[in-house]
Formats: structure tokens, C-alpha cells, sequence
């Protein structure tokens, strides 16, 4: 028996000296070095990726440039009716002659061409070449010396706030120049901050970007971090990172809308509104008359005024101010003296009490007021898109209120200033009015188009402007629209961007479809399996259809808007080189969720030294915001997800109920119950990987996130301790009532419950089981920093222990820096592999 339980013994102790063994397969500083330069290692490793099409005038043809390999190209042309591609000109011949001209190492493929303008009727090219215009006439291959290029560099905007931020101009180039001694990427920057690689410049080179006017671009250092920040302009221009550029403000005001007159001036040119000491006046010439004399600084009337198209009514909003709301900040160490800076910005949250607006109508020629009736919309958390018919009969508004559960486009009657709701959406939960809305009046046909999850599902409805009836549904199904992207109303037609409509598909791939304003002639534009995006020819009968995801790199088409049929192959993009670094591909997984029906989607990240022999612990990677999806889905060589897996983990990033882009019920879990998270989807998924993938330990999880993802971070470990063992929290919003209004409202509720308290990560802080790391910037001005100082607060009180990192000087995403990064992964290593970071 004693020799029996020795045999025992001696097991048990090589078995957990194996498992020792695994469990610190990692955190070394090879792993670190490894991890800082993945991003510099995966950079420019992926070719022809992207497609620029330069359509030709008048004709169905357009060229682009094909890159095929390190800052190699070729120039095609696509005849689209044809389906045919061929060179744009011939390679060797322009080669010779540009190395004829002085010149040097210029082959069939290298060529350094920036800003290539083709003419076809003229079978000219410009280019420019080595800081020179050139013209090639391709008849002869005869060069032209135009002259010097000139060197008009943009700003650098980064700590500022440009004007021009989402606008979209006209088609214009960018020429980046690395005057760094670091290789740099380049990011587009496209809504909501969203990065979009674009490959990276070694020190010392230049790139010619295609882009557009108000376009965003950013350059980041290899550990990420922003060097410069610039806006396209309406001409060509440099971008030299590294250098300064001179003290000027060149930017043109921002695009705004054609208006036929100044916001106070009538149509027809008489009159003249204008506030003084908050009531509102009419001048004619030298008469001025007074039309209010109620208007108070607590409750005035604006200068947002509206006179109708004939000039014989006028719209003034009139303003009730609510309470002010400032949150301040300490900061620290301010770079330009020794003393702390206090700084305060206005910053409404739950339940404040707000500004509210109403329409006050006014005639202009009897210069009195016409009462409007405040019936359907006394609630006011906003009121938007103020206009006029054309036969100045009404004008009409949308109405959101407060609480974001009742929707409506209230028409009033000039004559009467009798109101009455043209579409009215209610829920018993929330309308998603700041991602899912959509409402366009159509003037000359007397319709809306309008944005609904009604049916359970996210669709788009037709309605009678008139007489506010519903025609009919647009589109319908077990799908979503996700975006309408064109209103063709001459042929009556919507041009959308949908998800979830093929079942054999992930639903959150975007696909593109036409529709008839009745719902007829359904038709689906892509069909390729994974995400899309699309650039359409001028006149929209061909677009370039480009799609990817995670694990397969970009493949562009040539498709017919008219039926969505391929004509031809354009290219697909080589990954070798990158899969040579030993990149790992991210593996999309699809599990049941909560209720054993759902599938819920998410990607797993390995190591490029994975080792199926080994055994990983896992870290989550979470934002749970009920405004979006979160996912990746596109391809990309790098995600930030991979560096720390780099250190000897397994990343995961997975889109629990509660999330968007899905079905109206998929949606509504979140609703008044933000602390759901999702987790028993996210969970039931970790633990259905690791069925399939032994390696995965779940005995050691991890998570973290920054924003909602802090909050849903800290959550983890707070409400489901038995699970998450280790979680970094990053400038989280872990009290709604503490955080901005319209985020948190829309979600939670108004007035504010006792939801709130009950999700709030104060409220829960004694339940703290596991490691926890707050991170916060002192001077955050997305999240109120006294939102985390609080959870400490609980936390002291309720004498746990946890790591708190307060960043002088640092806003939303502190966690985000350098120091950050390093420090987050640290603890990982330190509390999920069980060692010292980098002492191996």
C-alpha cells in the first residue's frame, strides 16, 4: 500500500512539475521583444490588398495600380463591359525611357510614380517622378519635363481638433514623407476613430496616398502611438512626418450644405430675424419690429431660425436652459509649471436637468404668433432636422425623447400651428436613435423614408408625408439593414449596405443590395463569403466589390450593379510574405450562447510560436457597448490583440447578446442591465473553445478593456469571479450614473432607476474575488476619472486588494500609452503565468 500511494505520489509531482512547466511557457523577454515588434515585423508583408480605381470620363474603363511586392507595381487597365484586363502602358518602354532621361534603377516593375493622371483621348500621362513633373505621351513614350513638384506640406494636426474631421471632398493625393528615424503606418481614420491600416513608410520614404478632401490620416510609431495627424485639402500636398510645419491656418472652412439664404434671412430678401437680449426681431430696411418680448436668459429664444420658402412664416426655437453641469480635473504635472492646473468641462449625465427646445411659429406680415400645439413632443431630449415643404404649407422636425423610447416626425400646420406625428416609433425598451437611425422626406413625391426595428429586426419603411400613413415595408426578413447608403429617388430605388442575409455566412458581414421603394426587386450586389466594401463607377453600373476576413487577406471583383453578377476577377491579394513571418491566422469560431439556440461569434488569437503542445492561458479582449459589433472582421496583417498573445497567451474577442447587429431581442438583453455584458454567452463560448482546443487553459482567464470594455472589464471579476480570475480595467465608465448622459440613457433608462445602482460597479465592488488593475487618466474628458476613483473608494471600504495606475496628464484610453500597454501586460503575465515579467 505505502509503495502504491509512493507510485501515486511521484505522479501527482511530475504530472504538476509538467503543468509548472507549461504554465511559465511565456512572459520571457524574448516573448516581450518579440511582442513590441510584431507590428514592424507583419508591416508591408501584404500585397495588392487595395484596389483605387480611376475611372476613365464617358467610358466604362478605369485603371488602378496593382502592387506586387515591396514598392513594386504594375499600372491596369479594366475594360468593364469587356471583362478584360491589360496593361495601362507598356512597362518596359516607359522604364527605358525614364532611365534614358537621367533616371537611375528604374525597371518594368519599380517604378517611383506618385499623382499618375491618364487622359485617354490624348493617350497622355502625368506623373510625378523624383520631385519633377513629367508627361509621357504614350503614342511615342516621349517624356516631358513639366518642372519642379511643388512642396506644399499639410499641418500637422495631431493635438488639435480639425475642422474638416469626417467631411468627404473632392478626389485629391497625399504624398507621405518619413522624416523620422522610424519606420512609421499609416492609418485612414474612418467614423467613430476606427484605424484603417495602410501599411508602413520606412524612415526615409514617401508614398502617394489617393484619398479624398476632409479625409483623416494618421502616423503611428511602431509601438502605435500617433506622430501626426493630417486632413486632406482640396489640392494635392506633402505630408512630411517628422518635420514641422510653418504656424498657419490654411483649412478652408468645413463643406456645408447650399442654403438659399442666411439662416435670418426670408427667401425673398424683405426681412431680416435677428435675437436681441433673447427675443426675437424682424427688420425690413430701417423698420425693425419686435415679435417677442417674453424671451428671458433662462428661457430665450435662439438664433436657430427658419423662415418658410415664401417668406411668409418664420420658425424660431425657443430655449429653456436646464442646470449646468461641470466635472473638474487636477492636473498634476503640467509641462509649463511646478503648481497643479484645475480645468472643468461642461458634461450632462443621467437625469441632469437639460436644455429643452421647442418651434415657436410666427407671420411674418401680421407679425404676431401662431401657438403651437406641444402635445407630441412636451418631453424633449432633442429636436432635429427642422424643415419646410416647399409650399410652405408646414414645416416639419424630428422628435426624440427623452429617454429615447418615443420617436416621431411631427408635421405643424403654418396656419393653425396644429402638430400631428407623421411617424411615430415607440419601444418598450429603447430606440437606437444614435446607430440606427434614418429619416428622409422626400418633397417632390410627398414620402419618408424610415429606419425601423419594429419587426424585430433592423428594416426600412415607406411612408405617405402627407397624411402620415404606412405604405409599405421595404425591405423584410431575419436580416438587417445596416446602412442606407444612396436614396435613388428618380428611379425609386435604395441602394443599402445589410447583414445576416445569407445563413451560411457570418451575420455580421456586410454585403450590399438595391431595393425598390416598394419593396420589389430585391437585390443582392455581393455574394462573396466574408465582409465588403464597394467603390461604384460615376454612373453606378460597375463596382469594385472588395471583401476579407480575418484569416483570408482582400479579393477584389469587377461586379454589374444591375444584377450583381462578377465580370471579372481584378486581384487577390498575396499574403505570402506575411505567413512566412510565422504570423498565426486569427480562427473565427462561432459557439451556442446563454440560451443553447444562438450562435455567438467571436476570433481566436494564438501566438506566431504556437504550440499546440502547450497549454495557454486566455485573455479576453472585451468592449460589451450596446452600440455596435465589435468583432473584427475584416482582414488586417495586425491586430493589437496579437502582441499580447505574443507573451504566451490565447486572445478572444466575442460579441455577447446585448451587443447590435443583430435582431431587435439580441439587442435588448442590455437593455437597463449593462452588467450582463453578455458574460454567460462570452463564458459558454470560452468554454466551447476549449472542448475543441485543449491548449486553452480555463482554469486561467483573463480580461481586459478600455471604456465600456473597463467597465465590462472590472465586471468580470466583480460578478462571475468563478470564471475571470485576472482583469485590467481601463478608463471605465463602471457607474452609468456617473458617465455621459446620452450613451447612458439611451441604454439604462430615464429617469434613473434603481438600475443604475444595481449595475454599478461601485455597488458591486465587495464582491471582488481575483486580481484587478484600474487604470485611469487624471485628465479624461470621455469618462468621468471620479467614475474609477470611486470603485477604488468601494474597494478600500470593502478591504480588497487590487493595483491602481493613475496617469498624470492623460485622457480617455490612458491604458492605451506605452507605459500602459507594458503594464497591463505585465499583470497578466504576472498573475496568469504565474511568473516575473521578463526575469527568465
Amino acid at each position: 500500500m505505502i509503495n502504491e500511494h509512493r507510485g501515486r505520489l511521484t505522479t501527482v509531482i511530475l504530472w504538476s512539475v509538467a503543468c509548472c512547466s507549461l504554465a511559465v511557457a511565456g512572459g520571457t523577454q524574448a516573448d516581450y521583444d518579440r511582442a513590441e515588434n510584431l507590428r514592424q515585423r507583419c508591416g508591408n508583408k501584404v500585397f495588392g490588398d487595395k484596389i483605387e480605381p480611376h475611372w476613365l470620363k464617358g467610358k466604362p474603363q478605369f485603371w488602378f495600380q496593382s502592387e506586387t511586392g515591396p514598392e513594386t507595381y504594375r499600372y491596369i487597365l479594366v475594360d468593364a463591359e469587356k471583362g478584360t484586363r491589360s496593361p495601362l502602358f507598356d512597362h518596359e518602354r516607359l522604364a527605358a525611357a525614364l532611365n534614358k532621361a537621367g533616371h537611375k534603377n528604374i525597371t518594368t516593375e519599380q517604378f517611383p510614380l506618385d499623382r499618375l493622371r491618364y487622359d485617354v483621348s490624348t493617350q497622355l500621362i502625368r506623373f510625378y517622378c523624383d520631385g519633377r513633373i513629367w508627361w509621357c505621351d504614350l503614342k511615342t513614350y516621349t517624356l516631358t519635363d513639366e518642372g519642379p513638384a511643388p512642396a506644399q506640406s499639410l499641418p500637422n494636426l495631431l493635438g488639435r481638433r480639425p475642422r474638416d474631421v469626417g467631411r468627404q471632398g473632392q478626389q485629391v493625393y497625399i504624398t507621405f514623407e518619413n522624416h523620422t528615424d522610424h519606420e512609421v503606418e499609416l492609418f485612414w481614420v474612418s467614423g467613430g476613430d476606427h484605424r484603417q491600416s495602410y501599411g508602413m513608410l520606412k524612415p526615409g520614404a514617401q508614398r502617394t496616398q489617393h484619398t479624398y478632401a476632409g479625409h483623416m490620416w494618421v502616423a503611428a510609431d511602431p509601438n502605435g502611438e500617433p506622430v501626426a495627424m493630417y486632413c486632406a485639402e482640396n489640392d494635392d500636398a506633402k505630408a512630411m512626418i517628422g518635420v514641422e510645419s510653418p504656424d498657419r491656418d490654411r483649412h478652408e472652412p468645413r463643406p456645408r450644405r447650399n442654403r438659399r439664404q442666411p439662416r435670418g434671412q426670408s427667401p425673398d430678401g424683405v426681412w431680416t430675424a435677428f435675437v436681441n437680449d433673447h427675443n426675437v426681431y424682424l427688420k425690413n430696411g430701417t423698420a425693425e419690429f419686435q415679435l417677442t418680448d417674453d424671451g428671458t436668459e433662462a428661457n430665450g429664444y435662439t438664433n436657430r431660425m427658419y423662415f418658410s420658402p415664401d417668406s411668409s412664416k418664420l420658425v424660431v426655437l425657443r430655449r429653456k436652459k436646464g442646470d449646468e453641469h461641470k466635472v473638474y480635473f487636477v492636473e498634476s504635472s503640467p509641462a509649463d509649471q511646478v503648481q497643479p492646473k484645475l480645468h472643468s468641462i461642461d458634461y450632462h449625465k443621467p437625469g441632469d436637468v437639460i436644455d429643452t427646445e421647442r418651434p415657436c411659429l410666427f407671420d411674418v406680415k401680421a407679425q404676431k404668433e401662431i401657438p403651437v400645439s406641444n402635445d407630441l413632443f412636451a418631453n424633449p431630449y432633442q429636436l432635429f432636422d427642422m424643415q419646410w415643404s416647399p409650399d410652405s404649407a408646414r414645416f416639419t422636425f424630428v422628435y426624440n425623447q427623452r429617454g429615447h423610447q418615443v420617436l416621431r416626425v411631427i408635421a405643424v400646420d403654418a396656419k393653425t400651428g396644429k402638430a400631428s406625428a407623421l411617424v411615430n416609433e415607440a419601444s418598450e425598451t429603447f430606440i437606437c436613435y444614435s446607430q440606427k437611425y434614418f429619416c428622409e422626406l422626400l418633397d417632390d413625391t410627398s414620402e419618408i423614408i424610415w429606419m425601423s426595428e419594429r419587426d424585430g429586426w433592423n428594416h426600412v419603411y415607406l411612408y405617405d408625408a402627407k397624411t402620415g400613413q404606412l405604405k409599405n415595408q421595404i425591405t423584410r426578413g431575419e436580416w438587417v439593414v445596416r446602412k442606407v447608403e444612396r436614396v435613388d429617388a428618380e428611379n425609386r430605388q435604395l441602394w443599402l449596405t445589410v447583414s445576416g442575409f445569407y445563413p451560411d455566412q457570418d451575420p455580421y458581414y456586410i454585403h450590399y443590395a438595391r431595393v425598390n421603394f416598394d419593396g420589389t426587386g430585391l437585390t443582392l450586389l455581393t455574394n462573396g463569403d466574408g465582409t465588403h466594401s464597394a467603390q461604384f463607377s460615376p454612373d453606378r453600373t460597375f463596382m469594385v466589390d472588395t471583401y476579407s476576413r480575418v484569416n483570408m487577406p482582400p479579393v477584389h471583383e469587377l461586379r454589374r450593379t444591375e444584377d450583381g453578377k462578377k465580370v471579372c476577377d481584378l486581384q487577390t491579394a498575396d499574403w505570402t510574405a506575411l505567413l512566412a513571418t510565422g504570423w498565426q491566422t486569427p480562427e473565427p469560431f462561432v459557439a451556442k450562447g446563454r440560451d443553447g439556440k444562438t450562435d455567438i461569434y467571436g476570433v481566436i488569437i494564438r501566438p506566431s510560436n504556437f504550440d499546440a503542445k502547450q497549454i495557454y492561458p486566455v485573455i479576453e479582449d472585451i468592449y460589451a457597448g450596446p452600440q455596435d459589433s465589435f468583432v473584427p472582421k475584416a482582414f488586417s496583417a495586425y491586430y493589437n490583440m496579437q502582441a499580447l498573445a505574443e507573451l504566451g497567451f490565447i486572445v478572444v474577442k466575442i460579441d455577447g447578446m446585448g451587443t447590435s447587429n443583430r435582431s431587435k431581442a439580441f439587442h435588448d438583453i442590455c437593455f437597463k442591465n449593462l452588467v450582463d455584458a453578455g458574460f454567460p454567452d462570452r463564458i459558454a463560448w470560452i468554454k466551447a473553445a476549449a472542448k475543441k482546443y485543449p491548449f486553452m487553459d480555463i482554469t486561467r482567464v483573463g480580461i481586459y478593456g478600455g471604456s465600456a470594455g473597463g467597465q465590462n472589464a472590472a465586471g468580470a471579476v466583480l460578478t462571475h469571479g468563478e470564471f475571470y480570475k485576472a482583469a485590467v480595467a481601463d478608463c471605465g465608465c463602471h457607474d452609468n450614473r456617473m458617465d455621459k448622459i446620452w450613451w447612458n440613457e439611451q441604454w439604462m433608462g430615464f429617469p434613473v432607476g434603481p438600475e443604475y445602482e444595481a449595475n454599478s460597479n461601485v455597488t458591486l465592488a465587495k464582491n471582488l474575488t481575483g486580481k484587478l488593475m484600474l487604470i485611469v487618466g487624471e485628465m479624461d474628458r470621455n469618462v468621468d476619472p471620479a467614475s474609477t476613483m470611486q470603485v477604488v473608494d468601494a474597494l478600500i471600504k470593502a478591504d480588497k486588494d487590487f493595483d491602481l495606475l493613475v496617469i498624470p496628464g492623460a485622457g480617455h484610453g490612458a491604458g492605451g500609452s506605452e507605459y500602459g500597454r507594458r503594464r497591463q501586460a505585465d499583470f497578466f503575465v504576472r498573475h496568469l503565468l504565474g511568473v516575473e515579467p521578463r526575469n527568465q
